[in-house]
């Protein structure tokens, strides 16, 4: 038994389920496969992202902050809570449901524009043909496709000596599932999922400390925004303890011993529960019969060009199983240009402006290059910063931390990236973004009107104080 398609999808998240769209809007044949099933045992298309990354954190994230606020800031806006308490399984519960609203979503979207969304395993065989079995059979089908696309994301690094047991040493989906709050928490890696899960433990009233490998925090991100952050997170409570690492992990009756080296030497803590949050690989185990062509690199990452072509005919593969930045929005963008591209149609993926936000409070978002990237590239620059102390919207929301860094070529004033730390950093990027796209001078930003009051006027002011312009801080 067979079926015919123009497309077929293997993986159904951010890059596979829009790809899917796009490429039915097109006008074409889909299928889309996914085999993401949940712990009730239940299949959902959106990946990790939707199941258990992206959209149950945020919510999370959201829960624990408004909790926080009212712990800390409340008071000062003149509101008296009383006696404040939060209900971890209620909060847990509304994640759950903004998770089932937005997976149903793509089931809707596919029955909408006619994507075939089968929920099972995938594996590509030679001559674009698509194995696949149906979780409730064992018989596989046989699709054949005009053209296939590989999307099937990636899982979470586990470490050798310390395994995932799903009860005490847990991945980021077992830390998003708690359901009571650890006194003593632990996290390896200090980068974006590290801190948002510790951001959110820590606001609930657990004790977090997080060992980093590295000695520079967020060594991708812009030096002087990552001290910035380094001091706003250990002002909440946060214990990052930097070039600390770990060489092994022991689950007690009370809890798990961690054992690390630092610069002082062997060092040990006992946590209650250990969330290993050391970077993801890409998800290929299963994926390719022996005789498809398509190559793997020596991290498991699927081999593609700049328009994600394989190499093999008709062939293509986006999202976190390829080069590049592990980010939903990037394997968005990807589906969409690949889609595009077998419809006959010019697209492209701009590499050089894909923005990047961790979620934590303050918020930390930015695009382009750093200042040392520039710097390393012996490229002559200048930049521009604006302390959100100085914008009367933050003042008035009570989150004056952070600042927005703007850096721009000497040459011809182009911006080479933006910068922030601050209130809805995640939301004002996209003025950044949209500025590198368009390839805009810091002038452009200038000259471009912004509302008062409101917080995108410090991406204002940080433009004119690039050259030595701000209206609302002394230039320096």
């Amino acid at each position: 038994m067979s079926r015919n398609f123009n497309v077929v999808v293997i993986g159904g998240g951010p890059a596979g389920y829009v790809a899917a769209i796009r490429a039915a809007q097109n006008g074409l044949a889909v299928a889309c496969i996914d085999e993401w099933i949940n712990r009730d045992g239940s299949a959902a298309f959106g990946g990790t992202c939707l199941n258990a990354g992206c959209i149950p954190s945020k919510a999370l994230l959201e829960s624990s902050e408004l909790y926080h606020r009212a712990e800390v800031e409340f008071a000062a806006h003149g509101i008296k809570t009383g006696e404040l308490g939060f209900d971890l399984t209620r909060m847990q519960e509304r994640k759950m449901g903004i998770v089932k609203q937005l997976t149903g979503g793509i089931e809707s979207l596919f029955k909408a524009n006619k994507v075939s969304g089968l929920k099972g395993h995938g594996r590509l065989l030679a001559g674009r043909e698509v194995e696949f079995v149906a979780h409730e059979s064992k018989t596989a089908e046989t699709l054949r496709a005009d053209h296939v696309i590989l999307a099937s994301g990636s899982t979470p690094m586990e470490l050798e000596f310390c395994p995932f047991d799903g009860e005490r040493i847990v991945d980021s989906w077992g830390a998003l599932d708690f359901d009571a709050v650890p006194m003593r928490l632990g996290v390896i890696g200090a980068g974006v999922v590290g801190l948002e899960l510790g951001s959110v433990w820590c606001r609930l009233g657990a004790e977090v400390t997080i060992l980093e490998a590295m000695d520079q925090f967020l060594f991708f991100a812009d030096h002087q925004i990552a001290k910035d952050g380094m001091r706003h997170f250990k002002k909440q409570g946060l214990d990052i303890r930097l070039g600390a690492m770990v060489e092994g992990a022991k689950v007690t009756k009370s809890g798990v011993k961690v054992g690390y080296k630092d610069s002082k030497g062997k060092q040990e803590i006992e946590v209650d529960r250990l969330i290993v949050a050391v970077g993801r690989r890409p998800n290929t185990g299963g994926l390719l019969a022996d005789d498809t062509g398509v190559r793997l690199d020596d991290r498991g990452f699927i081999q593609v060009d700049e328009e994600c072509r394989t190499g093999v005919e008709n062939v293509w593969a986006i999202g976190d199983v390829v080069r590049g930045p592990m980010l939903a929005h990037k394997g968005s963008e990807e589906g969409v240009m690949v889609a595009d591209l077998i419809n006959g149609e010019g697209a492209e993926v701009n590499y050089g402006a894909i923005p990047s936000v961790l979620y934590t409070a303050p918020e930390i978002a930015w695009v382009g290059k750093t200042e040392q990237e520039v710097k390393e590239e012996g490229v002559g620059y200048k930049t521009g910063t604006f302390s959100f102390m100085a914008n009367g919207r933050a003042k008035a929301m009570q989150q004056t931390g952070g600042l927005v860094k703007i850096i721009s070529s000497t040459d011809d004033d182009a911006i080479l990236g933006v910068h922030i730390i601050g209130p809805y950093a995640g939301e004002l990027i996209a003025e950044g973004v949209l500025a590198m796209e368009y390839s805009a001078s810091t002038e452009d930003i200038q000259r471009t009107v912004h509302a008062h009051p409101s917080l995108s006027e410090a991406v204002h002011e940080a433009a004119l104080a690039v050259d030595k312009r701000a209206i609302h801080a002394i230039n320096k």
